[in-house]
């Protein structure tokens, strides 16, 4: 009972901090570090993202931290992601986890973004000629979950964001934290929040910012210095519910979940996923855009999503097993999001 209390602490408490980050969409674009935004895991991506309550294994450091509480040994995971085919952007997602002590988890991933090159150009060098631009990103995340009791799990993830582009670049850090109650006869009933991307405003910095001029009627130059406006992190709080229906060697799970967001319009994702002896899955999700205070489209998603898992044992009693994940993401434009991932847990 004491334990009921301090996650029901906790989830007034997240709830508090995410209205104090609520937003509207009428501030769509002016957050910085929209990556942290972005789901780079195949298996969670299949159906929208929907699985708050029930996600485990390295996908929860994304979606709930709190889920790699579930992790039983060690597990590795690589996900490769074409970001909007057509547009040259690829996604690269390692992660690690690792039981310790009776309950507890430690989690680290590896998050980068490949946008690929073009000529630089200056205002002496309209035409190029001196150089590429490569601008790079990378999401580093570290995370701890326990659980606290068989129903309860609770879990912190702190992330560094650094992004670069020519002479100019940033660094901030964030927090995640979450929280997951699952209860029923068979622990069919599951239950989920997240507050994620807390942390403190950022601005770019470097050589980027200077510019030397010439002092009219001086004859000499001098260097001024700008100053970038600094950013906020696109913080958002998620709530979200499943159940799990089982057929002998068949499991439907339903999930719903919602997602507030600070600067763009808040989400209802719906979405379920069949498994049959938990071999072979497939899921699809739909994501609905809140457009009732503003009806434009800010985003280039339409909403549809689908995945597709094989779970391949290793051993007899299953404790050892290969994943392969693949997830499509629909798009207005472009050729949609494609996602392929591979696990290994032991």
């Amino acid at each position: 009972m004491k334990y009921f209390r301090k996650i029901a602490t906790s989830v007034c408490l997240l709830g508090l901090v995410g209205s104090a980050y609520a937003g509207n969409p009428q501030r769509a674009g002016q957050a910085g570090a929209p990556e942290l935004l972005i789901n780079p895991w195949a298996r969670s991506s299949g159906w929208g993202g929907v699985n708050i309550a029930g996600v485990s294994g390295v996908e929860s450091s994304f979606l709930n931290i709190a889920g790699i509480a579930n992790t039983n040994g060690t597990e590795v995971s690589f996900v490769n992601t074409q970001w909007l085919v057509g547009a040259g952007i690829g996604i690269n997602a390692a992660g690690f986890n690792q039981s310790v002590g009776d309950n507890g988890v430690l989690a680290a991933n590896f998050v980068s973004f490949d946008y690929g090159s073009w000529q630089r150009t200056t205002v002496n060098n309209p035409e190029g000629g001196v150089g590429e631009v490569s601008p790079s990103t990378a999401i580093i995340g570290l995370g701890y979950a326990q659980k606290f009791t068989e129903s309860i799990r609770g879990g912190v993830n702190i992330k560094i964001y650094t992004t670069s582009i020519v002479d100019m670049s940033v660094t901030s850090a964030s927090v995640d934290a979450g929280v997951q109650y699952v209860t029923g006869a068979r622990d069919q009933v599951k239950f989920g929040i997240t507050l994620k991307n807390i942390g403190p405003a950022a601005r770019y910095d470097g050589e980027g910012q200077s510019l030397t001029l010439v002092v009219p009627q001086g004859g000499y130059s001098q260097e001024y210095n700008e100053r970038s406006e600094s950013f906020e992190l696109p913080a958002t709080l998620s709530i979200g519910g499943s159940y799990d229906f089982e057929f002998d060697q068949q499991r439907l799970t339903v999930a719903g979940a919602f997602q507030s967001n600070s600067f763009e319009k808040d989400i209802y994702t719906f979405g379920a996923e069949y498994s049959f002896k938990e071999i072979v899955s497939v899921r699809a999700g739909y994501n609905f855009f809140d457009d009732r205070s503003y009806a434009k489209s800010t985003t280039v998603f339409n909403g549809i999503t689908a995945g597709l898992s094989f779970d391949i044992p290793l051993s007899k009693d299953n404790d050892n097993s290969f994943q392969l994940d693949y997830a499509y993401r629909s798009t207005d434009f472009f050729s949609g999001v494609h996602s392929i991932g591979v696990s290994i847990l032991l």
